[in-house]
């Protein structure tokens, strides 16, 4: 009975080791802590990758990104509890999550040369409008999106979808980031009220960023954040996307985009399941000593 016991819970325990997120924030931009306080956390959840993707900075005043002076404090502060880690802590990774949009924020590759990052998340959070303007589509506050929308596309929701998915398509096309962030977050604030996500339309926008996915080579974030704010009931992408996903052999990574330490893993193992059910076997990850691997999903 008590080696029966020691090793159900040694089992246990290896399944919590295939813990990991590679979206992570810390005070540096919109997160709430120290990169230790993370790192503390992670260790203590057994996970066995950590990734620090603060958001790059932007060349405008705003609440949400890395500013500009304090980027290689940022790189420096990372790579300070890399250094400290002993062996059998979370392997620790140095990422950005760059915002692209056109004319106005720096080529990916001018983060990715000289800084020593291990990937970089695309993502798009801030649609050009056809006149001057920035319409925010993320964020805790629906009124926002509203605004923008109104504001910059004349509340045609069609026209401004298609603009956000255009900026994704050329970020794909002329950055080339390795993973491509909660790309179909557009429908967040949306909830059904301009449009919905069964348009042929839409889906057809949908099925261009998953081609081009493959084309490139970018892995496809599978998101929680949504789901643990109550600001959506499913991930980014959403069932339906995931379901064209596996179809399409579209490879996967998951995070919990975490803004504070007890975020790492939240809705992780349900989302594992989730996508166990849809169909997929493993997920892409970095790891420091092959590239990116394909890594099984496990429950747990």
């Amino acid at each position: 009975m008590i080696l029966s016991s020691f090793l159900r819970k040694f089992i246990v325990l290896q399944k919590i080791r295939s813990m990991h997120n590679f979206h992570t924030h810390t005070y540096y931009c919109d997160g709430s802590s120290a990169p230790e306080e993370y790192f503390a956390k992670a260790k203590s959840l057994h996970f066995t990758h950590l990734g620090f993707s603060g958001h790059a900075p932007v060349p405008f005043e705003n609440n949400f990104a890395i500013a500009g002076n304090k980027l290689q404090d940022y790189l420096d502060h990372i790579r300070k509890v890399r250094d400290a880690a002993k062996e059998g802590d979370p392997e620790i990774f140095i990422a950005l999550e760059a915002d692209y949009i056109p004319g106005i924020t720096r080529n990916f590759s001018s983060f990715k040369d000289g800084l020593g990052l291990d990937y970089i998340i695309g993502s798009i959070h801030l649609v050009k409008g056809e006149e001057d303007g920035l319409w925010f589509t993320d964020g805790a506050k629906q009124q926002i999106y509203d605004d923008g929308l109104r504001q910059l596309f004349d509340g045609n929701a069609k026209k401004g979808v298609r603009a956000y998915f255009e900026q994704i398509f050329e970020m794909i096309e002329t950055q080339k980031p390795e993973i491509l962030g909660h790309f179909d977050k557009i429908n967040m604030h949306n909830k059904d009220r301009y449009f919905t996500t069964d348009e042929v339309w839409y889906q057809l926008l949908i099925d261009k960023v998953l081609d081009l996915c493959l084309q490139y080579d970018v892995v496809v974030e599978v998101n929680t954040r949504g789901i643990y704010k109550k600001r959506s009931e499913t991930t980014f992408p959403e069932p339906k996307v995931l379901k064209k996903m596996q179809r399409k052999k579209v490879p996967l990574i998951i995070s919990s985009d975490a803004h504070k330490p007890n975020e790492l893993a939240l809705i992780i193992p349900e989302t594992r399941k989730l996508l166990l059910e849809t169909g997929f076997t493993h997920e892409r990850i970095p790891d420091k000593k092959q590239g990116w691997i394909e890594k099984k999903i496990e429950i747990f």
